[in-house]
């Protein structure tokens, strides 16, 4: 088994289902008590956050970085970046290592593909869907991925950093994301990706009629897979 690295805490929420589900497929492949070898580099979402919302990519870049070789000099022979969003920085984190670097978009591409489908709509974060990061690499795998309109993105938005991050899940704003989802599918999309870790703990894939892609779950298990590989 080798030892997975989780730069996490972005936020705590998401983060702790990557530990359960991590843990949990362990313990289903390999039986009895056993477990997954973790080490945890859990921030303080809020000055991620706040680097965020000051547009400081580069800064945040430079932080996540420089814990990523933290983890890896601790022994960690996979990185995991818990996160969608921050993922616009995995270029800085992969320069700075010499271990694996599993993308979220890389194992949310491959479910797509067994799936077979070419255009999905994409829910997520403001920075998610209206940076080129997540959409650029998908289409470099194959995939169209299609972003809600303007007012749309502002109320995903509002839903994740409103509610989400700070644990309140309300059925008023499942209804939201599921309209959203429906005028995706509308445009073309033949699925949905949960572009946003936090979302999956408020829509459901019974919410909708077409394959949900939760790339908390997809990424987890993508390293499940390199670690016992």
């Amino acid at each position: 088994m080798k030892r997975i690295g989780l730069l996490g805490g972005m936020s705590w929420e998401s983060s702790v289902e990557y530990e359960r589900i991590i843990n949990e497929e362990v313990r289903r492949r390999l039986g009895g008590a056993s477990s997954a070898d973790l080490i945890i580099r859990s921030y303080n979402f809020a000055e991620i956050e706040q680097l965020q919302e000051e547009g400081r990519w580069e800064a945040a870049g430079r932080i996540l970085a420089a814990d990523a070789v933290t983890l890896e000099r601790a022994g960690a022979e996979i990185i995991l970046l818990c996160t969608n969003t921050m993922h616009t920085v995995a270029d800085a984190i992969e320069d700075a290592i010499d271990v694996t670097f599993v993308h979220i978009a890389d194992a949310t591409a491959a479910a797509i593909h067994e799936r077979g489908l070419s255009t999905v709509g994409l829910l997520g974060t403001r920075y998610t869907m209206e940076q080129p990061f997540y959409v650029d690499r998908m289409r470099m795998r194959g995939i169209e991925t299609l972003v809600p309109g303007e007012a749309d993105r502002e109320v995903l938005h509002e839903v994740i950093f409103d509610e989400l991050v700070r644990g309140v899940i309300s059925p008023t704003s499942r209804h939201v994301l599921v309209d959203v989802s429906d005028r995706l599918v509308a445009r073309g999309a033949q699925g949905i990706i949960a572009g946003c870790t936090e979302i999956e703990l408020l829509l459901r894939p019974s919410d909708l009629d077409v394959p949900y892609f939760q790339t908390t779950a997809l990424h987890a298990i993508a390293a499940v897979d390199a670690s016992l590989s």
